[in-house]
Parts: C-alpha cells; structure tokens; sequence
C-alpha cells in the first residue's frame, strides 16, 4: 500500500511550533499555581465557585495541544495511509466540548440559585493572630488570577495565527478573557459584602455565559472541520483566499483551459484536488506533475494536493466561489 509522505514544516514555523509549545507548559505550570491558590480561597461563593472551574477548564486546551503535536507528528503507515494530522482538529473538538459543558452546568447551578434566593455568607479567617474578612484573601487570589493568563494569552494569539493552529487560538482567547473572569468574580465578593445576596451568583452566571459562547463558537468550528468544510481563517471563520490563488495560479498555465480547487483543512494543514481541464494531451503527465510542484511552493500549509486531468468541471469543485 502506498502511503503518503510525511510532512515536513519549515524551519521558521517549526521554531514558532515550539515556542508555542513552551508557552503550554508554562500555561500549565502557571494555571496549576492558580487553580491552588483559588481552591484554598473558595469559600461558599458562586463566584470564586464559577472562576476556579474555568481555571481548571483552562488545563483542556493546552494539554489537549501538546498531545495532539506530538501524535501527529508520527509518519503515516500502512493502517493510517493519510497520516495522524487530523489528530488536531480532534484536540479542537475535545477543547470545545469541555468549555461548552463545564459553562452551561455553571449557567444552570447560577440560575437555580437565583431562583431559590440563596444568600451566601462570606465570613472571617484569622491571619497572624488577627480576624480579616475572608473576601480579602479571595480577591488577592482573583486578582493572582488575573495577570499569567492575559500576559499568555497576547504572546499565543500571533502564534495560532502564523502557524493555522485553532486548538491554540482557543487557548489563547481562553487565557486573554481569564480577566473578565477575574474581576466578575471580584464584583460579586464586594456585592456580597454590601449586602447584595444576588451579585455572586449573577457574576457567575456572566462568566459561565462567557464560557458558553466560546464553547458553542468552537464547538461548531471543530465539528465543521471535521465534516471538511472548506477551509477558513483562524478565528475569524472567514473562506480562507489560498483556495482562489491556487485556482488563478493554475488558469495561468498555458495548458490549462480552466481550473477548479476545492481544500479542506487537517489540522494545521490543507489538502484536496485541484481539477483542470487541459488544452490538449501532449506532455500531460509531465504537466501535471509540475503544476503540482508548483501547487505545493505556494505556501507552506499545502500538504497534499492532486491535480485532476478532467473533460468539464461544472460539477466538480466548485468550492472556490470561482
């Protein structure tokens, strides 16, 4: 059986692969020292309940990166002829499912407590012999809370972009939010402390709304990457325009008539077929062996890309918009 070719990244995008890779296990190492911190803090509010969950959902993405790059990058055999790359987009769905089902069972726990009017009580901890209010020590541990995941989540966004990696662009929209968490979770301690029974459980009900959204964008981005949709622009969810540059980059080549590409994305790379109609049969083999050469110079994230000899393409691959 044949099988396909490993691929091989350039060197430029291999040392950014693995700078992103540091910064996941300093994300780990920093989110772990937060989850801690949290959990001796927690007390009895929703609030802190709700931000040391997601705290913890924070682990998902980043382990589920560093898993998925070190199983794709095996060679494909012959049981996985087409390669371990869609190992991502499977990080991608499990990160996604995690974030939406964490945030919908905080959203449902904040709602009934609401209904049933809970009053949550902050009380008071002694610290070197002396009584402090314990909100204190929960905002401290917020505000801890806060800085590591902003601070990470600016260095990984131009990574995920530059290297097409959604599963880290997850993360990394994830770390940058982390302070919206924070400082909720703050109001609601200092709502409590005024006297507003309510503002726990509605600032965690805004952080788990939060949690939610990103669960259900992410979720429906890694189910259509698995069903191959066309291929989009990281985060954004835009068509991705390489697919039309190959399109006009193979109408240029004095034997093809006309020319048609549909692509799909496997993880952090694209493959598919480019369909054409040659002007004539003379060299065509030879013809089409260059052309995919030349295909595959034009960036880095093609992977695997046959070129189809064909009469029509009115019903083929017409994916481009084109």
């Amino acid at each position: 059986m044949r099988v396909r070719e490993a691929f091989k990244m350039p060197a430029d995008k291999e040392e950014k692969l693995r700078r992103a890779q540091r910064l996941e296990w300093v994300t780990i190492g920093f989110m772990l020292s937060i989850i801690a911190v949290i959990g001796l803090a927690l007390g009895s509010s929703q609030a802190m309940k709700a931000a040391w969950v997601e705290d913890i959902l924070s682990l998902v993405p980043p382990i589920a990166f560093l898993i998925a790059v070190r199983f794709r990058s095996k060679e494909p055999n012959e049981r996985f002829p087409w390669g371990y790359r869609r190992a991502m987009s499977i990080a991608f769905l499990v990160a996604a499912l995690a974030l939406f089902a964490f945030g919908s069972y905080i959203l449902v726990d904040s709602i009934l407590k609401l209904i049933a009017a809970e009053h949550p009580t902050i009380g008071t901890i002694e610290i070197f012999g002396r009584q402090i209010w314990a909100g204190w020590v929960m905002i401290a541990a917020l505000a801890y809370s806060i800085v590591p995941p902003v601070v990470l989540g600016h260095l990984k966004l131009p990574l995920a972009t530059e290297l097409h990696e959604k599963v880290l662009y997850t993360d990394a929209q994830m770390n940058k939010a982390d302070w919206m968490t924070g400082i909720a979770a703050i109001l609601g301690i200092v709502g409590i402390g005024y006297g507003f029974w309510w503002a726990d459980a509605a600032a965690a009900g805004v952080i788990s709304l939060d949690i939610v959204k990103d669960g259900v964008q992410n979720l429906k981005q890694a189910v259509f990457d698995l069903m191959d949709e066309e291929c989009t622009t990281v985060g954004e969810e835009k068509k991705d325009p390489l697919q039309t540059r190959l399109r006009r980059e193979l109408k240029k080549l004095d034997w093809v008539k006309d020319a048609s590409v549909r692509l799909r994305e496997e993880g952090d790379v694209l493959t598919g077929e480019a369909f054409v109609i040659p002007r004539g049969e003379t060299n065509l083999l030879e013809n089409l062996e260059r052309a995919a050469e030349q295909i595959r110079s034009l960036d880095w994230r093609i992977y695997d890309v046959s070129i189809v000899p064909m009469r029509s393409i009115e019903n083929e691959g017409k994916g481009d918009g084109n």
